[in-house]
Order: C-alpha cells, then sequence, then structure tokens
C-alpha cells in the first residue's frame, strides 16, 4: 500500500546533499591499492580525524567521484563486489569499500565484513489494510494482513515469516479497490481472526526465536504509517495498549535517502530496487511480498557498509525522530499488550 502511506517527516528531515568537493589529487592505483600497508599509530594528543589515513579516504573518494560507470562497475568486479545499481550506489559501495579496509588497519582490528551492526536480526513489517480509491480523510484504516519477515545481519540470511490475515470490525467489507490492489479478498478476512488474536500469535512467534532476551532485534519498516498511523489505529479501535516491541523501529525510506544522499521523493519501494540493480519478487501490495523485497533492500544496504539502526519511535502517541546521536538499542522482548478496559 505504499502510496497510501503518506511521507509525514518534518522538512527538517529532508536529505541535504553535500557541496563540498573532495580531494581527488592522487590515482586511485596509488590511493586505492594501499590498503594492505601499514597505518601509522594514532598519537594521542591529535585530533580524531588527524590521522593520515583520513586522508587517504578523502583521496580515494575524490578519485571515485571521478569515476564512469564503466570504471566503478570495473573496479567492483576486480574486488568481488556487486556490480548492480545505479552509479552513486556503485559510488557509495566503493568508498564504503575503501573506508573501511583503511579503518579497520588504522585500529588493528579483524575486518568483520560490510555487515558488522549492533542488532542479530531485523524484523520486516509491512501491513496491508483497509482502503478506498479515495481514501476519504475519516476513513478508519484497519489491519487486515499482518506479514513479518526476519533476517540474520551476519548471515544476510532471511530465516522465516509470519504472515496472518486479519478480519477488520469496522468496515468489515472489502472495497473492490482494496480487492484489487492488495488480493485479498472478502473470504480470506471473513475466515481470519480479528487483530488482538492474530497479535497474540505474533508476540509468540517472536518469543520463539528469543529475540530480545537471546537475540537483539530491531523491526523496520518502509516509511512512517506502518507503525505510527496503522498499528496505532488498531490498537485504539481494539482497547489495547500499544505494544512496547514496536514503539521504536527503523524507517529505511529515511535510512536509504540518508546513505545513498537521495532526496525522499526517489525512496519509493519500487525506486529503490531499481536504484540497487535489483528486481521486485512477487505480486506488488501482497504484504508478505512487499516485506521480503523490502528486507532485501535492507541486506543491501548492510553489504554496501550501512549501519542499520533505530531512527524513529512513537511517544504519547505521536512520531517522533530518533536522532543519529542516540545510543543503539535493540527492541525489547515482545509481550503481549494489555487491555486499556
Amino acid at each position: 500500500m505504499e502510496e497510501y502511506k503518506e511521507n509525514i517527516q518534518d522538512k527538517g528531515d529532508n536529505v541535504k546533499l553535500s557541496s563540498k568537493p573532495e580531494e581527488d589529487d592522487k590515482s586511485c592505483s596509488k590511493v586505492c591499492s594501499n590498503i594492505g600497508e601499514p597505518v601509522h599509530q594514532v598519537s594521542s594528543t591529535r585530533g580524531e580525524f588527524s590521522d593520515p589515513v583520513y586522508k587517504e579516504i578523502a583521496l580515494a573518494n575524490g578519485h571515485i567521484n571521478r569515476m564512469n560507470k564503466d570504471e566503478l562497475r570495473s573496479k567492483l568486479a576486480e574486488l568481488k563486489l556487486d556490480t548492480r545499481g545505479v552509479k552513486d550506489v556503485m559510488k557509495k559501495r566503493l568508498k564504503n569499500y575503501y573506508k573501511k579496509q583503511k579503518l579497520s588497519l588504522m585500529q588493528s582490528v579483524t575486518d568483520g565484513g560490510p555487515t558488522d551492526t549492533y542488532y542479530d536480526f531485523i524484523c520486516v513489517v509491512d501491513f496491508e489494510a483497509t482502503c478506498e480509491q479515495d481514501n476519504p480523510p475519516d476513513f478508519t484504516h484497519e489491519i487486515i494482513e499482518f506479514p513479518m519477515v526476519l533476517f540474520n545481519t551476519h548471515t544476510l540470511d532471511i530465516e522465516d515469516s509470519f504472515q496472518e490475515y486479519v478480519r477488520p470490525e469496522v468496515n468489515t467489507q472489502l472495497s473492490e479497490f482494496c480487492i484489487k490492489l492488495t488480493g485479498i479478498t472478502q473470504k480470506m478476512v471473513d475466515e481470519a481472526d480479528t487483530f488482538p488474536d492474530v497479535l497474540k500469535r505474533v508476540v509468540l512467534w517472536l518469543q520463539e526465536k528469543e529475540l530480545g532476551t537471546k537475540y537483539k532485534y530491531a523491526i523496520l519498516t518502509d516509511g512512517s504509517w506502518d507503525m505510527s498511523k496503522f498499528m496505532n489505529t488498531q490498537c485504539r479501535l481494539n482497547r489495547l495498549s500499544y505494544p512496547q516491541f514496536a514503539k521504536k523501529w527503523i524507517n529505511i525510506k529515511k535510512l536509504y535517502g540518508n546513505f545513498y544522499k537521495v532526496h525522499r521523493t526517489q525512496t519509493k519501494l519500487s525506486s529503490m530496487l531499481e536504484k540497487l540493480g535489483l528486481q521486485y519478487e512477487g505480486r506488488p501490495h501482497s504484504g508478505l511480498d512487499d516485506s521480503r523485497n523490502i528486507a532485501r533492500i535492507a541486506l543491501r544496504m548492510l553489504q554496501d557498509g550501512c549501519q542499520l539502526r533505530i531512527n524513529e519511535r512513537m511517544h504519547e502517541g505521536q512520531l517522533r525522530t530518533v536522532p543519529s546521536s542516540a545510543p543503539v538499542e535493540g527492541a525489547p522482548p515482545p509481550h503481549t499488550p494489555r487491555s486499556r478496559d
């Protein structure tokens, strides 16, 4: 339901493109080929970024900025990195590779690969909800599909998935538009349980994976609306407290825009896949298939050196941005929310 999940980021959250040129006065053969050379010890009396390694990174970045698409693809192939994606994506991938190599040498730490992350697992959620073609302002969106896709940030494997349909209780009859858009039929929702029962099974599924207890994890969504709108509305309708495990999440639209330096108008699911050189797999607007494709984007971002971290939360019923300076935290152990009655 991507086009129905309106972007509610504040203007201050717009991605800002850097206009500062990077130094590029050395050839890549000199700058990019000495990764294995020793790096000078950082003096305790010098600034954090005064070590020569940062000069080398800047020089490598400058050369990468001058490379054309064929040169970028050739260099990525030489380094056995993924060669798919648009030019800016390939630039980012190559820059992160050299940066990680240089910094790992400076810190005298064995390189842990491009997937170092605070979380062990990421759980992707992309709800489908009741809708009408014109979506009047007072229309109540009820969740009719609850999908989850779980991937391992260390192995980069999608390990499991959960999916259940949900019976709406306010607008019990699906519109023809909704049926055509989502592929969810009236029979599917009529035979499904209501949201509180489905949520109990979601919690049980998460608990069986030992998330929040043995393993650190986070929820990831394609935008703000899944949690700030759909989950929030559904809990209010069913007189449930908002579930603690879903109060903070990773908004991949924001993360993608900031990481690849693109405007948020270029962060639709189809656009993100296309720019990464990927094709949509499955049926668009199927919650489970959308979740799997969002997971593929997140996995590619991990491979490109992006750090997945929580960037949005609910506080007193309102959407809030989590600043990048905030401590990195995982979602708490999942529990079934209590009734408000």
